[in-house]
């Protein structure tokens, strides 16, 4: 009797790992279709609400949708009102762009090396810790008219307020990102001949960099919050300039078209900085991209 013996195909080196890698690809592209269906979706319903809640109130004080949205479309190409604000939305953003980053920019540049130097040098912490912390509970809108008679009517009171804005955050979590560093990180590049400015260069600035790019991530939203603050000096371009003109003429169409503009660049160059962050930050283990 003979036995008969079904061969089984054999498993490429391949068949094994696809199986599972492919599975994954397709769990990933569903969480990623899924994210951006929950993302786009909760805004859709929220601008549905916002239509009804007006139809149903009949109010005049709170523009519709669709008044804000023909608003917008003069405020980006023109062609509807034909008034001073149609078709200068690029005009507007790219000054406000200018004051927002002038601002956190100079906020950066001081913050971060300061920060670096109180969160090593034990003397300076002690000298500069009580003023830092008197100063930081003041809010920003306080210094509005000192900025006034600092900088008299313009852009550098915005700079200046968007600069105070940001400058906090971004030094503290510098002074705590390098309090934070292993100690015998120092001591191990100390035993290697590391010391003075070598030792800011190659173990306390980058063992520092993801508590930094954390809080530059915080404080940069901050600055675009504060830019209608730093525009209500007397500043005649810039998206903070927008909303107060809407808020004078009681054009409230204008008021929220210039906020939903806000929001928008804020929201882009805030990815933008995400993505450097994720791209610097590679190395890092305590990074989450």
């Amino acid at each position: 009797m003979s036995e008969q013996v079904t061969a089984l195909p054999e498993a490429t080196p391949q068949s094994v790992p696809e199986a599972p890698s492919a599975a994954r690809r397709r769990r990933r592209l569903a969480e990623q279709v899924r994210a951006v269906a929950l993302g786009v979706g909760f805004p859709l319903v929220l601008i549905l609400l916002w239509d009804r809640a007006v139809a149903i109130t009949g109010t005049r004080l709170v523009p519709s949708p669709r008044e804000v949205a023909v608003m917008m479309y003069d405020f980006s190409f023109g062609g509807v009102y034909d008034d001073a604000f149609s078709a200068t939305i690029l005009t507007h953003i790219w000054k406000s762009m200018t004051r927002v980053y002038g601002g956190f920019f100079l906020a950066a540049l001081i913050g971060i090396p300061l920060g670096l130097m109180i969160g090593r040098i034990k003397l300076l912490r002690q000298l500069l810790d009580p003023t830092i912390n008197l100063l930081r509970p003041i809010p920003v809108t306080a210094w509005l008219p000192l900025s006034m008679i600092f900088f008299g009517l313009g852009p550098n009171a915005a700079i200046f307020l968007v600069f105070l804005g940001a400058f906090y955050p971004i030094l503290l979590n510098t002074i705590f990102g390098v309090r934070s560093v292993d100690v015998r990180l120092f001591e191990a590049a100390a035993m290697l001949g590391c010391s003075g400015s070598a030792m800011f260069r190659q173990i306390v600035f980058p063992a520092s960099l993801p508590s930094i790019f954390n809080r530059l991530h915080i404080a940069h939203g901050f600055a675009w919050i504060l830019i209608v603050v730093g525009e209500m000096t007397g500043v005649p371009t810039g998206l903070g300039s927008v909303i107060m003109d809407g808020r004078t003429l009681s054009r409230t169409d204008l008021v929220v078209t210039g906020m939903i503009v806000i929001g928008v660049c804020g929201f882009v160059t805030d990815r933008i900085i995400v993505v450097i962050s994720n791209r610097v930050l590679q190395w890092s283990p305590q990074h989450h991209a």
